[in-house]
């Protein structure tokens, strides 16, 4: 239970930090332009799929519980990885569709954040 407690923390307070950034100081814009060059989407892919593979190894936990949210936030993370550096062409594409939302997204973020970081409190 306490590795599923310090990842809704570690997820939560990492969502909410990069939704408030995306919110006040428009980093969702600046990581859309990013994606743009493939080197940059590689090399930020292979974090996210250490990330990722890192959840996966120490919580793949099927269970019907909170702890589920934290199992498929892993493996959507390593996938993303995946996808980063094998097909960074269509992450640029996919990126695009936010680009007119930023605000928004960042508000969707946070409160993703805020649901993983909740979570971690309300179980303790």
């Amino acid at each position: 239970m306490q590795i599923s407690i310090f990842l809704a923390q570690f997820w939560g307070s990492l969502f909410m930090i990069l939704g408030l950034m995306s919110v006040f100081a428009k980093l969702l814009g600046r990581i859309i332009e990013y994606t743009e060059d493939k080197t940059i989407t590689i090399s930020t892919g292979y974090i996210t799929f250490l990330l990722g593979l890192a959840t996966v190894v120490a919580h793949n936990i099927w269970v019907a519980d909170w702890r589920i949210a934290i199992t498929i936030l892993g493996w959507v993370t390593l996938l993303k990885g995946i996808e980063k550096i094998g097909f960074p062409d269509r992450v640029n594409k996919k990126a695009q569709m936010f680009k007119g939302g930023q605000v928004l997204w960042g508000g969707v973020i946070f409160l993703i954040g805020a649901f993983y970081f909740g979570l971690s409190f309300y179980i303790k």
